[in-house]
């Protein structure tokens, strides 16, 4: 994990944020994987922070699904069940063709500077190859951002809260999917291919391609992340020369 600066005007809450944002990305880069144990104490030293701002941290994280307390122990990372991970894969598939049906339907929901969010996508997923992003990372956001987006587009609010909570429940395995280079491709090609059907007005189709990009996905994601925590064991129980 890396330091906070100590920066000891800043509000308790900034704190906790940064705290939050820190181990978080130490559990969506499994530096912190799946079935570790650790302390509010040791988060708190290697953030040079005080335990309150730790602690509200570790909870916020604890009701996202990311940990669980352990009262005499610590906390743990949440170890990862494909189940419930499937679980969510599938609610997510329902929502956004439900959400695809709708936007072959009618015109799509504008954004709140009235804007078409597919013209936005369209940008983005429909350029040329050579003005295509290759960083991995960058493509992942774009890639959530562009499920996220569709939903939004149908115009159900509800909907899309449920929605975001059901992506921020997979992150941790979703993102993976964009450490491999030929997956970067091909979800530019798959999306294209959606957003085509959807200004065709062809539900059938769109939501046929959604599918199969979102099942291919769950698959290539699985066995990344079988593939990381295999390694990520190694290491861990590598000793120290």
């Amino acid at each position: 994990m890396d330091r906070l600066s100590p920066a000891p005007d800043s509000p308790p809450r900034s704190r906790a944020d940064s705290v939050y944002e820190a181990v978080k990305q130490d559990i969506l880069d499994y530096r912190l994987a799946p079935g570790d144990r650790f302390t509010e104490t040791e988060v708190a030293e290697r953030l040079q922070v005080s335990r309150t701002p730790v602690r509200e941290a570790l909870f916020r994280l604890e009701r996202e699904g990311y940990l669980e307390v352990r009262h005499r122990n610590g906390w743990l990372v949440r170890p990862l069940d494909f189940n419930t991970l499937d679980h969510f894969y599938d609610l997510r598939l329902v929502l956004e063709q439900t959400a695809v049906r709708r936007l072959c339907a009618r015109e799509p929901a504008r954004t709140a500077d009235g804007r078409n969010p597919l013209s936005a996508l369209t940008a983005i997923w429909l350029a040329p190859v050579a003005e295509r992003i290759d960083d991995g990372e960058q493509v992942a956001r774009l890639d959530e951002s562009f499920h996220i987006d569709l939903v939004a587009a149908a115009g159900n609010p509800e909907m899309a809260r449920v929605h975001r909570a059901a992506t921020e429940r997979i992150r941790i395995v979703r993102r993976l999917d964009f450490t491999q280079t030929d997956r970067i491709a091909k979800t530019y090609d798959e999306h294209g291919m959606i957003l085509r059907a959807i200004h065709a007005r062809d539900a059938a189709q769109a939501c046929a391609l959604l599918r199969a990009h979102i099942e291919a996905s769950q698959a290539e994601v699985r066995k990344i992340t079988l593939h990381r925590l295999y390694s990520a064991r190694r290491v861990a129980a590598t000793p120290v020369s």
